[in-house]
């Protein structure tokens, strides 16, 4: 039987698809944003949802500041996670404006848990989930600390992974501790896993 090292194996495709991203010209990564916000924002689970989980993007992830805008102007809740601390525990706080985010963990923008209100109810809403590739199940290799793996153990409401088409894989190597997303969305297909 032919066994891989699943660490090593998800190191490998997290280094590549970092360069991938990172050399993606800001034409190309602007207009693959655009299509994939539309592709987010024309889900039922997105339309009918009253709280967003969502992340808040850096540069070489997807772009989600066009979701939480739209988000707000739809009067839904808005909740980002922060680092709880860097042994992959994380919070998520409502926000009410992007105001209410500062550089916080690894300098992403985190929501203030001295000004915002914890999420205590993790039954319901759609969570978007970022990650540096998936496959068409659901699963993901994200940038390596299980901040999303933990989380989604009790998470109880609809998850949505975000990637570019380019970016996605018919299977990736994947641990028992490795969560799927019930929808993978893309700027050019959305493919369920429920």
């Amino acid at each position: 039987m032919f066994l891989i090292n699943v660490k090593e194996e998800k190191r490998k495709k997290r280094a590549h698809y970092k360069k991938l991203r990172a050399s993606c010209p800001a034409g190309v990564k602007a207009r693959l944003d655009e299509a994939l916000q539309q592709q987010v924002l024309s889900l039922e689970e997105y339309k009918n949802c009253q709280t967003l989980f969502i992340f808040v993007s850096s540069p070489i992830e997807c772009d989600t500041s066009k979701i939480i805008s739209d988000a707000f102007s739809q009067g839904k809740r808005v909740a980002v996670p922060r680092c709880a601390d860097k042994s992959g525990k994380m919070d998520f706080y409502y926000i009410r404006s992007v105001s209410d985010l500062s550089p916080g963990t690894f300098s992403l923008l985190e929501p203030n848990p001295e000004t915002c209100e914890k999420v205590t109810d993790f039954s319901s809403g759609l969570c978007i989930v970022p990650g540096l590739c998936f496959d068409l199940e659901g699963y993901r290799v994200g940038f390596g600390k299980g901040y999303y793996d933990r989380f989604l153990d009790d998470f109880k409401g609809v998850t949505a992974g975000i990637c570019y088409s380019k970016y996605t894989e018919k299977q990736l190597p994947r641990g028992t501790h490795d969560r799927h997303t019930d929808i993978l969305v893309t700027e050019r297909f959305i493919n369920r896993n429920q």
